[in-house]
């Protein structure tokens, strides 16, 4: 064993195995503090990409959940308004059916149909999400225009993004058989499909001020204007009748993937979040157990560190 007092090598290599255990104290109280095993991208550069990136797709994923709870809104505002429409019709139906009956009051009839014509006119047009018409055409904006979307496109379909890419769209065209791509905001019915439109015209025009018989013909008349068949009376009132069943087929169809999407969104975002908290979070039981080893092996070395650096003045009492 030599005795060397320029360079206290023993002192030294405490020195250094007490800045390691202080290290390790600070690492596993900062992991204690922030709950996270990875506070910065040097603690492991693998696991903070892989868990940004996690934590990016979640969020995009939660985005989609919210467009398809307002696509479910959406559909039921539309759904709500067409069933009201398909009463509507109903009633329609059987006042056609009671002019038949040379008993009945037709004027009063007539009334009737073009009352409730006006009341399914006034629907079409007011039926709205966030200030959009859901049952009516709309005219493209330029922004949309200028991305290949054409009016009669955006007047019969919208689009909600339900994944995490932005190709992962669901098209919401429950109302192709009841828009065209026509202006919206005035009375005008050129912004509905052509059985639709016919129909509701017929019914809000139907003359009402003439006399019972006059009335039995107009009430016959609504398909063609010209014709005194039952057949196509019911037929333009059928046409249209499929036009709102079409519709809501659709509406309950597009409900039934949106619910899918959504469980699956669930279940991914779920198990994403649980992929980032692996990577993220810190075990607290186990960083207090490498805290409270770190703090005592910092004390240990200390103490050792002190005793080395004393060690060389032992060499004193060669020299008494």
């Amino acid at each position: 064993m030599s005795f060397r007092i320029n360079s206290n090598m023993g002192a030294l290599n405490a020195y250094n195995q007490l800045a390691k255990a202080n290290n390790a104290q600070q690492t596993a109280q900062l992991r204690l503090a922030s709950r996270k095993r990875i506070n910065s991208v040097s603690d492991d550069v693998s696991g903070f990409n892989v868990g940004k990136s996690l934590s990016s797709k979640v969020s995009i994923m939660q985005s989609a959940q919210g467009n398809i709870s307002s696509a479910k809104d959406m559909l039921s505002t539309a759904e709500s308004a067409l069933l009201l429409v398909k009463d509507k019709l109903t009633q329609i139906r059987s006042y056609v059916a009671d002019a038949s009956d040379a008993t009945k009051d037709r004027q009063a009839l007539a009334e009737n149909i073009k009352s409730l014509g006006n009341e399914i006119k006034n629907i079409f047009e007011t039926t709205k999400f966030n200030n959009t018409h859901l049952l009516m055409g709309q005219t493209a904006q330029s922004s949309l225009a200028s991305s290949g979307v054409t009016a009669d496109q955006y007047s019969k379909a919208l689009s909600f993004q339900t994944g995490v890419d932005a190709t992962d769209r669901l098209t919401l065209d429950f109302a192709k058989d009841l828009a065209s791509a026509g202006a919206v905001g005035t009375a005008s019915t050129s912004n509905l499909a052509a059985n639709v439109a016919n129909a509701i015209t017929s019914f809000t025009s139907i003359s009402t001020t003439t006399d019972d018989a006059t009335s039995a013909a107009a009430i016959s008349n609504l398909a063609s204007g010209a014709s005194t068949s039952a057949t196509d009376t019911q037929s333009i009132i059928g046409k249209f009748e499929k036009a709102v069943n079409d519709s809501l087929g659709k509406i309950g169809n597009l409900s039934q993937r949106l619910d899918v999407k959504d469980e699956y969104l669930t279940s991914a975002i779920s198990n994403a979040q649980s992929s980032v908290s692996r990577l993220f979070d810190a075990d607290m039981a186990m960083e207090q157990l490498n805290a409270t080893k770190a703090q005592i092996g910092g004390q240990v070395a200390t103490s050792m560190l002190g005793q080395l650096n004393y060690a060389p003045q032992n060499i004193l009492s060669l020299f008494g």
